[in-house]
């Protein structure tokens, strides 16, 4: 805030401080292509100097407010911070600032937030996880530069950054059968999205645990319980699976917050992991380092995938048109919640 006065600093002001031109700096300050790192380094220390502020209204005017818009499911996933810090990182260097906002579970609160960004002019969007049609992604990227995160469909509108979820999938199924495990059940997840079965990650999820299953002769023993990656749905989708008989001697959870309720479920079923039920998840969250918990769990690598769409959307906001697609590959980290079979349900 100026104070009582004091006249606010102008751009002209910052270009006479560092003796460059008013369009030097207004390249510097749009971090425009071609500018070299020593005006870079003369106007951003004449910026510093004089406290120049950018007004950020001003800017929407002309075109660019250096701020982008980042939608989230939700707060509750610890994974989702990996993708902030990621993308965080990206932007460090840069004169850009990330806004978040919480798309909730339903297709309308999810719009509304969508519009307010919208309205409030960022320069670009970030949705992970949307629950939106393509087609109502493709109406949002003609309008702003938009990158998608975890769906896996092709739009040559907006750049998507997705995991290999069959990939991942199918190394942990994998490691419960090399580990003897034959009772291998699997919690799923539902939600209100609009986007095809087969682009949604908990589905490719689920449809690979299925497969592999088949392919190693245990179709009969393929058991599935559709609930939510939170932990409230690992809790009820374990609980349903090892009310079953035979009971599973593993469960592998789409997400590791799932993955958290399942743990919980089995110790109040009296049982043990991992000497009667092996539990796995996917993300790899911070959480399931912690010793008390020691999670088998796949890294997508959230950090990768956060800077990887700030990267991609900066690319859009200078100009590029052509559609891009980031693949993580995953990898499975091995802990203690796994391991064979040989409790009293083995």
């Amino acid at each position: 805030m100026v104070a009582p006065g004091r006249r606010r600093v102008t751009i002209a002001d910052v270009a006479s401080h560092a003796q460059v031109s008013v369009t030097a700096v207004s390249k510097v300050i749009r971090n425009a292509y071609g500018v070299s790192p020593a005006m870079k380094d003369k106007v951003k220390t004449a910026i510093q100097e004089l406290g120049y502020r950018p007004q950020a209204v001003a800017r929407g005017m002309r075109g660019r407010t250096f701020t982008i818009g980042l939608m989230l499911p939700h707060i509750r996933n610890p994974f989702f911070a990996d993708i902030l810090d990621g993308l965080t990182e990206q932007l460090d260097n840069t004169d850009y600032q990330a806004f978040m906002i919480q798309g909730g579970a339903t297709r309308k609160v999810e719009r509304r937030a969508v519009d307010a960004l919208m309205d409030r002019q960022v320069d670009g969007i970030i949705m992970v996880a949307p629950l939106a049609s393509k087609a109502r992604l493709e109406e949002v990227a003609k309008e702003k530069p938009t990158v998608v995160l975890a769906r896996h469909e092709r739009s040559s509108y907006y750049d998507s950054v997705y995991d290999d979820d069959e990939a991942g999938a199918e190394l942990v199924v994998k490691h419960l059968l090399a580990l003897g495990h034959r009772r291998i059940a699997h919690i799923t997840h539902q939600d209100d999205s609009q986007a095809r079965p087969a682009d949604l990650l908990h589905n490719i999820r689920s449809a690979t645990y299925e497969r592999v299953m088949r392919e190693h002769g245990f179709a009969d023993e393929i058991a599935i319980a559709t609930s939510f990656y939170h932990e409230k749905g690992g809790y009820e989708g374990a609980r349903e699976l090892l009310s079953r008989s035979p009971r599973p001697t593993a469960i592998f959870a789409g997400a590791d917050q799932a993955a958290l309720g399942a743990l919980a479920a089995v110790h109040e079923a009296g049982l043990s992991v991992p000497a009667d039920v092996s539990v796995a998840g996917y993300d790899n969250t911070h959480l399931a380092a912690l010793p008390n918990i020691t999670l088998t769990s796949v890294d997508q690598d959230g950090g990768v995938m956060g800077r990887a769409a700030g990267k991609l959307l900066l690319e859009r906001v200078e100009g590029r048109t052509s559609a891009v697609r980031f693949t993580v590959t995953p990898s499975l980290v091995v802990r203690g919640s796994t391991a064979a079979p040989g409790g009293s349900g083995g």
